[in-house]
């Protein structure tokens, strides 16, 4: 399968959650070209961006999965090719 570089934007709202989202990301390490995460203390939110680079079913696996938390939302953008 052909590997597509991409952002993903994750906002994790809920803290409860955040000790799930560090595990996902940890197991789709092989994929994470790099991560920057900053708390937003006065919002109460963490704000986390992924730079990723792996194939499309990869990418889907680890978002996907990190849609299904609570407090957690989700989006990606990827190269076309």
């Amino acid at each position: 399968m052909n590997k597509r570089i991409g952002v993903i934007g994750i906002i994790v709202e809920d803290r409860d959650s955040v000790e799930n989202v560090n595990k996902l990301l940890s197991l789709h390490g092989d994929i994470i070209v790099g991560r920057m995460g900053i708390p937003y203390k006065e919002k109460n939110l963490s704000v986390i961006s992924i730079i990723v680079d792996g194939t499309t079913d990869d990418i889907g696996s680890l978002t996907g999965r990190l849609g299904r938390l609570k407090g957690v939302s989700v989006k990606s953008a990827l190269t076309q090719k």
